[in-house]
Parts: C-alpha cells; structure tokens; sequence
C-alpha cells in the first residue's frame, strides 16, 4: 500500500503551516503526528486490513506475520498494540499508550523493517550513553524522575522477565499518576526493545505545533525555525523512500535461493531427433 501523492500532499500541508515548537524531553511531547508510524509502514508494504471508513486503523505487513492496530476509540489504556504471529513457536506482543509520541513509536517499527543488528542488544547501555541514572541491573529513570524503564520479572508464575515503560507524574521515591505506558511481553525481540528506548531518550527535542496537545505541563517548548512546505515533503519522502528500500532488501534475503532447471526438450527438437 504505497502512500498516495494526495497522503503526502496533506502531510506537507499540516506540517508546513503549524507555528513549531521545540518539545523536550520527547517523552512528554505528546502523541504527535501517528503519519510517522502509519505512513513508514504503508511505504514497507503494510496494507491496511480494517474498515476505510472506521477510526481504527489495522496494518497488515505483506507476510502477515505482523500486525498494528491503532484504535482512539480504546476502552483500555493502550492505543497503538503490535502483534506478531508465530513462525517457530513464538509470538509476541506489545502496546503502548495514548500519549506515546508517534517518532518514539516509529523509532521500533522502522527497526521492525529493517534487518537486527549485528550486536547483541542492550536497552540500558543505550539509556546509559543517554545520561539516564541506571538503578539496578533491572530499571533506569531519566534525570526528571518521570520516565521509568524496567525489566520485570513476575515471581508468580515465573515468566521470563518482560520490558515495562511508564511515564508519570513525579512523586517523592514512587510513581504518581501514569501518564502514558509502553509494554513488551517477554517475546518480544530485545532490538525492537532497545530502538524504542534509543527514540524514548534521545536528547533530540521534537517538533510540536503551537496549541498541540503535550504530555504534561512540564514539556519545554522553545520556537523552532518552520520549514517550508517542501522541506517538510522532502524530509518525509526521504525518510519514507529508505523503508522502502530497506523492506525490499529484506524481502529479498528471506526468499529463498532457487536453480534452474534445463528445459525439457520441445516437441519439434524431438521430432528432429527421430
């Protein structure tokens, strides 16, 4: 489902006229623009499997191992909830609040597109390298004391530990109200893991339009530079057009190798040789 030039002429439009913001730290930025999620995936391939007409929106990627369901009208804390089906006996699944930023959010399904690393994941080295206070060997906070990332482990049942993220209102050595959350079940691929942490901490601000919504009060905003209309067509496309390519390359390595075979002789190279 590649995205219509009409898609990408009303994402210019939008980003184009906002009066913009610097928004720091990007975990408070609010939810954003869900284009960045939803517009990368259509680029890779993804096709959208529910009702046109519906606020609910369910991506399908073309092998349909994976799964995207973004639903606003949620009964439940979580909006955006990724699925993937097994393909050697494991699935595994993951969601995230309403206030998660939408590049926090693209920051893992761009590396879902893409092929792992090389290096063996860390979720908190990266949150090390980013000035995050590393608590245990199981949880780091962010210097704020409103951004908590841990590594649970349930005792009951005995599970294999499994990521949990959460944001919320500071209090004095607990958490106050959630403001938004981000959960993996033990499943999930640490890289995919580590690349939402990499977005959730990096020093980046984001770019928030005047009177959007935020997180919470305590977001910084300083006035950025606008970007024409074309820059801001430019920058999409670019990043849009690199998925596109990584998608390909990765459909290319999962087919596999075929020979082939001489062709049977035809019936008038039969009949010569009789």
């Amino acid at each position: 489902m590649p995205v219509s030039e009409r898609q990408l002429e009303a994402f210019a439009d939008t980003h184009a006229w906002r009066i913009p913001f610097d928004t720091s730290p990007r975990y408070l930025a609010g939810p954003g623009d869900g284009r960045h999620v939803t517009h990368g995936l259509a680029a890779a391939g993804w096709i959208r499997t529910s009702d046109p007409l519906s606020p609910e929106i369910v991506l399908t990627s073309p092998d349909r191992r994976y799964r995207l369901q973004f639903d606003p009208q949620s009964a439940t804390s979580a909006w955006w909830r990724l699925w993937a089906e097994p393909t050697d006996g494991t699935s595994w699944y993951a969601e995230f609040g309403e206030l998660v930023p939408a590049e926090i959010l693209a920051g893992l399904t761009d590396a879902l597109i893409g092929p792992p690393p090389s290096e063996q994941p860390n979720p908190f080295r990266s949150l090390g390298w980013a000035g995050w206070v590393i608590e245990a060997q199981n949880s780091a906070v962010s210097l704020d004391g409103m951004c908590h990332v841990e590594l649970r482990t349930n005792r009951v049942n005995g599970s294999a530990p499994h990521w949990h993220i959460e944001t919320a209102e500071p209090l004095a050595g607990r958490l106050g109200a959630q403001i938004w959350h981000a959960s993996f079940d033990e499943h999930t691929p640490a890289h995919l893991v580590e690349a939402f942490v990499t977005a959730l901490a990096s020093p980046a601000p984001l770019q928030r339009g005047m009177y959007q919504r935020t997180a919470h009060h305590s977001a910084v905003q300083k006035p950025s530079h606008p970007p024409t209309r074309q820059q801001a067509l430019d920058a999409h496309t670019t990043r849009l057009d690199a998925l596109r390519t990584q998608a390909r390359a990765a459909r290319r390595r999962q087919q596999p190798a075929t020979t082939t075979a001489p062709a049977p002789p035809t019936s008038t190279s039969s009949a010569l040789r009789r």
